[in-house]
This record gives structure tokens, sequence and C-alpha cells, in this order.
């Protein structure tokens, strides 16, 4: 649910009550997982999904019913193979979800909302069993994780929403615009910067996070001296300057960044790896460099070399291989302890 909060709080201010479904269990496999939500109005305007498209109408039809009658529901979504078939659920997968109905004035719920939208770590407790359920209670701070604890009010799942991962855009060209168009849609704070005022501006950069009018060395220096680069940090050098480069790229191999990759031609890669063994950087600091940036995809305009390169940072984050999911085995979406229950009920939808 916290990561509707953007879309949620501007309905919620203005005096809306709305309906919320929240997966607290997930079994074999479901394309989202356990924590992910949708919201729904009373005018029946969706926001978010649980499915991917799968038990959506149904998860509507429950949260209209709950904002009818005025309380909470749990529900279960597919079981058997041929149920989920049959029902359309193509994962083949069980989704256990709780519906909630959050209220203007419900304040531990706003407070949440409200630090995620302001992109701080933020956490909230939702009752997934019993006579309270679907009811929001604060989270304990020592919450790390989301996952299901037992309290005072029963089961509780917390969903605990995290900073979002930074990416650094060092350079402002047509690709640089084109990746944060993309990052920005998959989630990630960016974050912009060149030496070039007339380059760093909100209109060629509207979903950035923020613009900055910088050399790029002194802009990484100092956001890893205010501790604003750590493991989800990744930096890209786009400057196509190695008067710029390699100042930044010492300065990004040397930092906590978890990915740092640099745009260029193999003769330019070869050339920048040469200068920063000659400036004195380790072997081992200089295999960090992901370049030529991006996975080989085979296109090469601005917005599709920007989904090979936010393709890359993605499969390094997670760990994944690049390679096609056709040409894999085991499970498409693997996952620790996403299921409450085993999925035993005998029908697609049903509700507590």
């Amino acid at each position: 649910m916290l990561e509707l909060a953007r879309d949620l709080l501007p309905l919620l201010r203005a005096g809306q009550t709305v309906a919320t479904v929240t997966v607290v269990g997930v079994a074999r496999s479901a394309p989202r997982g356990v924590g992910s939500a949708m919201a729904v109005t009373r005018d029946a305007r969706v926001i978010g999904s649980i499915s991917g498209g799968c038990v959506e109408g149904d998860a509507v039809a429950m949260a209209l019913a709950a904002l009818g009658r005025g309380d909470g529901d749990r529900a279960r979504f597919g079981f058997t193979d041929e149920q989920a078939f049959a029902a359309g659920l193509a994962c083949g997968g069980t989704i256990d979800a709780v519906i909630s109905l959050v209220h203007p004035d419900d304040q531990t719920a706003l407070g949440a909302l409200e630090r995620a939208a302001d992109d701080r770590p933020s956490a909230l407790g939702i009752v997934t069993e019993g006579p309270a359920t679907g009811n929001f209670v604060a989270s304990p701070p020592t919450v790390g994780a989301t996952g299901i604890r037992a309290s005072s009010d029963g089961a509780v799942l917390d969903v605990v929403a995290p900073r979002r991962p930074r990416l650094v855009l060092l350079g402002a060209g047509e690709h640089a615009a084109a990746i944060c168009r993309v990052a920005a849609a998959a989630g990630f704070a960016v974050s912009v910067c060149d030496v070039w005022d007339t380059l760093v501006t909100a209109e060629r950069f509207p979903a950035a996070a923020s613009l900055h009018t910088a050399i790029p060395e002194a802009f990484l220096t100092d956001l890893e001296a205010r501790g604003d680069i750590d493991a989800q940090t990744s930096i890209c050098v786009l400057t196509h300057d190695l008067r710029l480069d390699i100042p930044a790229l010492r300065v990004a191999l040397a930092s906590p960044a978890g990915f740092v990759g640099a745009m260029g031609a193999r003769r330019t890669v070869a050339r920048r790896e040469q200068l920063l063994r000659e400036a004195g950087m380790p072997h081992a600091q200089i295999a960090r460099l992901h370049s030529p940036l991006g996975l080989d995809l085979g296109g090469s305009s601005p917005d599709e070399t920007a989904i090979a390169v936010l393709a890359e940072i993605v499969a390094v984050r997670h760990g994944g291989t690049g390679g096609a999911l056709r040409l894999g085995t085991g499970a498409l979406h693997p996952r620790s302890s996403d299921a409450l229950a085993p999925a035993d009920a005998a029908s697609c939808a049903t509700a507590r």
C-alpha cells in the first residue's frame, strides 16, 4: 500500500475513503509478492495491481463491497492449477489478500503514507485475521522487512517501504533524458548532474528527483560526504568527456555504490581503463566498471538504449543473468516466505 502513497494522499486529503487490497500470502508462482497492493475508490477508479491483471476484477468487486459495508475483509484467489487456469490466474499461483478501508482521519495510515511519499523509510501494520481484519496499526521501529508477525491485535503484516534506490546520471544529453524517464517509471530516484545549466532543466528532466549544475567529481564527492551513496545507489557516467569522466569514475569506483557504469564505444572504454590504471586506481576497483554500458538488446535509439541500461542495472541489483526467461528453469518469481498457508481452498475467490 505504501507504494501507492503519492496517488492515495491527494484522495485522502480531499476527504475520500479508499479501499486497498494488499497481498498477505503467495503460494507457488504469482506476478507480485507479499505487500503488493492496489487501491479502489468509490467510483471504481483502480490504482496499482496485485496480480498483473489475473484477479483484478474479483479484487475490485470485493473492494467496492467493503466500501459499501464499511469494514475490512479477506480473500483468496486461485488454488489448484486447474482452478487457477479456469479462473484466469495464468501464473498458476494462489494469492491471499486483505481488504482495508483507508479513512481520511486515520493518522496511523496517513503518517506512514506521508513518510513514504517523502521518500523516507516507512512501515505500516495491517491486521490479517479476526474481527479487526484490515485495520491499520503502527509498526515497531525495529521492523526491517515486509512480513507477518504476531501482536496483541492478532496476526499483522508489516508493510515496509525503504527509500527508493538512487540513480545518479552524470551528463545531461539525450541518452540521460531517456534513462531518466525509464528509471523514474521503474521506481528510481534519479539525480542528474552536468556542467552545463542549459542542459540540466526541469523541461528536459521532468521525472528527475533532483537536478544539479556542478563538476561531476565534486558532485559525487559531496554526495558521498553526506552519506547519500550506498549499495542501493547506481551511478552512470554519460558525459563523453574524458576530462570529466576519469575524475568522476575514480570517486564512483572507490565509493560504496552498488553499480557504476559508463557509456562509450569500445575504443573509449579501453582508453578510460588505461587512464584509470595510470591514475593508480587498483585493478579490483576498475573491474567494477560496467562499460560499455547496458545489455545487448540490439536497439540503438536513446529510448532503446535507456531500456538496455536500466535492464543491466536491475539485473545487477537483483543478481539476474540478463538472459531470456524461456531458456532458464525454476520459479520465475523466487521468494523466501510468501505463503502463509497451503493453497487448499476450493474456489477461486472467497471472502472470510
